[in-house]
């Protein structure tokens, strides 16, 4: 009973091994390498951008206030503007 139970186990072969097979090489490198720059460089214009939107739109308060401050100050209404028309 014992011999039948050895040679129900198998062993396992080996099998020949590439390691250049498994791994992704020079090519899967630059790959990732243009994957990470691509992205940092999108990231960079994506902060530029928002940047220059919330610049334009400090810009455009400031202007509304001092016309606002201005229209004030010689009397009119600065909700009507149906007089400028």
């Amino acid at each position: 009973m014992l011999q039948i139970l050895r040679a129900a186990t198998p062993t396992p072969t080996p099998t020949p091994f590439d390691p250049n097979l498994v791994t992704p090489g020079v090519v899967g490198f630059f790959v990732t390498l243009g994957l990470i720059v691509a992205t940092i460089l999108i990231l960079v214009d994506m902060n530029r951008r928002t940047r220059r939107v919330r610049y334009r739109a400090e810009i455009a308060e400031r202007l509304d206030a001092e016309e606002a401050a201005a229209s004030e100050q010689a009397g009119g209404d600065p909700q009507d503007d149906t007089s400028s028309v």
